[in-house]
């Protein structure tokens, strides 16, 4: 969401004439949720459009079901993904594409589109720039906030090579006027893939938006605080953490007294988190405390409480996180809870005060959660300013500002011919 929300905005802030196609606003508040906070900072110059978007996973009324799918609901739901997929190859979200195909074309008709930039996943979200490619030869960007192919976590290919997927993959990027990932790591498995089309991918990282507010070091008698802010999946070691926590605080007199918070959704979408469900009735013998979501605009007050932080992730060496470039940008101790192998590893390497674990098991996060408390309450406020000029280079405009200035030469050129 962050980051189609601030593509959106640099390309108005450049001076671009920006409008976004999205589901209806009722989606979101019936499934993921909505941050009416982020909501309000969309830059107004922005035209909305909302396309009906329908999808048996997204139908949580049953009264507006069929007599069909209500009697005979696994009978409905193989003939209505097969149907879905004969549209685009993508589960869930792929009857959509006729929807946004006429979107695309009713705004082009009415004020002409230069370049389209589809964020996906979901991966329908390709389709307007394909349409417009194919009836006007409008250049189209792929922007990749994750990967169709690729498992990120295992490292998995997850479609035949010859399939519905792979076609349509392959169609795409090979007329594509550009292709953004969100690290290295990605990008070479495409690159990899579709070696005739590499010189046209690019690594736009995440990174943050604006750097917290500077959160004031305390005093050494106050208990420090571990901090985690992220969606809290499935893919998420919560277990491993709260093991390793348990061991830091019996072997740390500095963890014995200190508390850790934790801040997120307990999944994307659908029932939340069973192994943080779990583990709620055991957080509060150890110092544990779920808070719940918080909105992107309220960020600066929680992090403002924390000493260090808790960057906890899903196993997988394409895996960097949004959430990594934001951390760094705080200046405070960063406890990396994943993975050495992830890319999120290659992120950090240099950050001056960064405690990774050397595996995930109960003894290797105590350490590190060791390590991570003593730099934390050593760290002075020059300590601090130093982190956060080190992480300037992951602010998102550095990102954005590049691309777009490139797309706008395109454009621009285009024009003059």
């Amino acid at each position: 969401m962050y980051r189609a929300w601030a593509t959106a905005n640099a390309f108005a802030a450049a001076g671009w004439d920006v409008t976004v196609l999205t589901v209806p606003r009722e989606t979101f508040t019936m499934s993921t949720g909505v941050d009416e906070s982020l909501e309000r900072t969309v830059d107004p110059s922005i035209e909305i459009v909302r396309v009906p978007f329908h999808a048996a996973a997204f139908e949580n009324d049953l009264r507006n079901w069929s007599r069909t799918r209500a009697t005979i609901p696994e009978i409905w739901n193989v003939i209505n993904a097969r149907k879905n997929w004969r549209s685009f190859p993508e589960h869930t979200y792929g009857g959509w594409r006729s929807e946004l195909e006429s979107a695309a074309l009713a705004v082009h008709a009415r004020h002409p589109v230069d370049i389209v930039l589809g964020s996906a996943n979901p991966h329908v979200d390709f389709t307007p720039g394909w349409a417009l490619y194919t009836k006007f030869g409008v250049p189209y960007v792929m922007d990749y906030r994750d990967a169709w192919q690729l498992d990120v976590f295992t490292g998995a290919r997850l479609s035949a090579p010859n399939g519905a997927v792979a076609k349509w993959e392959r169609q795409l990027i090979t007329h594509a006027h550009a292709v953004w990932f969100v690290n290295d790591p990605i990008l070479q498995w495409h690159a990899d893939l579709y070696p005739d089309d590499a010189d046209k991918f690019h690594v736009v990282a995440n990174g943050y938006d604006a750097a917290p507010e500077e959160s004031v070091v305390k005093d050494d008698d106050e208990g420090l605080v571990f901090g985690y802010i992220g969606t809290i999946s499935a893919s998420v070691p919560i277990e491993s953490l709260v093991e390793g926590w348990k061991r830091a605080r019996e072997r740390s007199p500095l963890l014995a007294k200190a508390r850790m918070e934790l801040w997120g959704h307990l999944n994307h979408v659908g029932p939340p988190n069973e192994a943080v469900a779990r583990q709620l009735s055991v957080f509060a013998n150890h110092a544990i405390a779920y808070r719940g979501p918080v909105p992107k605009r309220e960020i600066d007050r929680v992090y403002a409480n924390f000493d260090a932080l808790l960057l906890v992730l899903g196993t997988g060496r394409y895996v960097t996180s949004g959430k990594v470039y934001e951390y760094a940008a705080t200046g405070l101790p960063i406890v990396s809870v994943h993975d050495p192998i992830n890319a999120a590893t290659e992120v950090l390497r240099d950050a001056p005060a960064w405690y990774p674990v050397k595996d995930l098991t109960p003894d290797s996060i105590a350490s590190a959660l060791i390590d991570a408390a003593e730099a934390a309450q050593s760290q002075t406020g020059e300590d601090r300013l130093a982190g956060r000029a080190w992480a300037e280079q992951f602010q998102r405009a550095r990102q954005l500002d590049p691309q777009i200035a490139a797309l706008r030469s395109t454009v621009e050129g285009a024009k003059q011919q």
